[in-house]
């Protein structure tokens, strides 16, 4: 049997080979971040997520943790921390699952199928339970406001930075300079 070292290694290339895009966290092989899409034929559609992605010195023994690091509107996401409130990660984890696991089947799972009686969100769960078709519109709203392609970097600046700079003090005032090419 491999040791866990090598099976990180090795589920982190095939997570990388396939059509995910991940950013790495400092010079290590345990923290990172997925763009994640949200599924097809829900009301996240559309939506890119930024996931971080930590790994255990115990992995693939013990679960990966998962978080949302841009905002999400859904029962089983707490909305603050963007922790993740699924059994298969916190409690039922596998050797026998990988990272393309968590990103092709767990997390499109739980998205299509929130489960509103063990919430992270009271408030989401209790939309959904009540008003279906306000909660979808939520959703895409949250979407649109926080989960657009150019918001996943915006969605690590904001969290890595205490201050925020308001649209005024970020314009620079140069609306007739012309940017040039960036430098590489």
């Amino acid at each position: 049997m491999s040791s866990p070292s090598k099976r990180r290694e090795m589920d982190l290339m095939k997570l990388m080979m396939s059509d995910y895009k991940v950013e790495m966290i400092n010079d290590g092989m345990q923290e990172f971040y997925v763009h994640f899409h949200g599924p097809s034929d829900s009301p996240y559609h559309g939506g890119v997520w930024k996931v971080r992605v930590e790994l255990p010195d115990a992995y693939p023994y013990k679960s990966p943790s998962i978080g949302f690091v841009n905002k999400i509107y859904h029962p089983n996401v707490d909305e603050m921390s963007g922790s993740v409130c699924l059994d298969v990660i916190n409690q039922t984890w596998s050797p026998m699952f990988d990272l393309v696991n968590v990103f092709e089947v767990f997390l499109p799972q739980l998205l299509l199928y929130p489960n509103p009686s063990d919430p992270l969100n009271g408030e989401a769960a209790a939309l959904m339970m009540r008003d279906r078709a306000s909660y979808e519109q939520r959703v895409k709203e949250y979407c649109e406001k926080h989960a657009m392609p150019e918001d996943i970097g915006a969605a690590t600046e904001k969290q890595s930075s205490d201050e925020e700079l308001s649209e005024d003090e970020y314009d620079s005032g140069d609306d007739d300079q012309v940017a040039g090419e960036a430098d590489p």
